[in-house]
């Protein structure tokens, strides 16, 4: 389980299947009202108040986000909330009841942020020495992003980007919709091929 803070009000929880398995749960779990997903939730709670500092003191919003062959992605507001996935407040917590609606958004694309250009550049040295030259790269909110369509790639290549996208970045937690309507398209295609070209001399 890993935790970063994203604002005052909100933060992002990011957990592999490996993690989910040891958990016993499932991504199909999510949609149940079952005690082991309290559990999960409340886990993240406590990590959260014993990291970061975040308490809870009224409504949670949560949105979950299903990466392929990644894990998922939840993002926790106390900034309002919606009806699409909240818990109650904090004596839910004590009582060992939490109500909740679950909304699990789902791609297959692969969609990493990176926090500079240098950690794209590095990237770039690493996957174009395994002949991973394709991607779109963006930029948004001062950060870069890259999307990949995993529908081409055997489960051993996307394994292996995946790899090492999580090396030098995170799983996206902007849509790439948002990106694409908001942000600004840096290289269209291929590019991996075009960064190492550009940053390393090299075609």
């Amino acid at each position: 389980m890993r935790l970063e803070r994203l604002a005052n009000d909100k933060f992002k929880v990011f957990l592999t299947y490996d993690d989910m398995n040891e958990r016993g749960i499932t991504k199909e779990d999510l949609w149940q009202d079952v005690p082991k997903v309290h559990d999960l939730f409340r886990d993240m709670m406590m990590e959260a108040d014993d990291e970061l500092g975040f308490k809870i003191d009224g409504p949670i919003a949560v949105e979950v986000f299903a990466m392929p062959a990644q894990g998922m992605v939840f993002i926790i507001s106390k900034e309002g909330y919606s009806d699409e996935f909240m818990f109650d407040d904090a004596d839910d917590f004590d009582s060992g009841y939490i109500e909740m609606q679950v909304t699990v958004d789902e791609t297959d694309e692969i969609f990493y942020e990176f926090s500079s250009m240098e950690d794209v550049i590095g990237l770039a040295a690493r996957l174009t020495a395994i002949g991973m030259t394709g991607g779109r790269l963006y930029t948004f909110n001062n950060r870069f992003f890259l999307k990949f369509v995993t529908e081409a790639m055997n489960e051993t290549i996307e394994a292996a980007l995946i790899a090492m996208l999580a090396e030098f970045g995170d799983p996206s937690t902007i849509s790439f919709h948002r990106v694409e309507e908001y942000g600004k398209i840096l290289m269209e295609e291929r590019a991996m091929a075009q960064v190492y070209h550009y940053f390393h001399g090299k075609k």
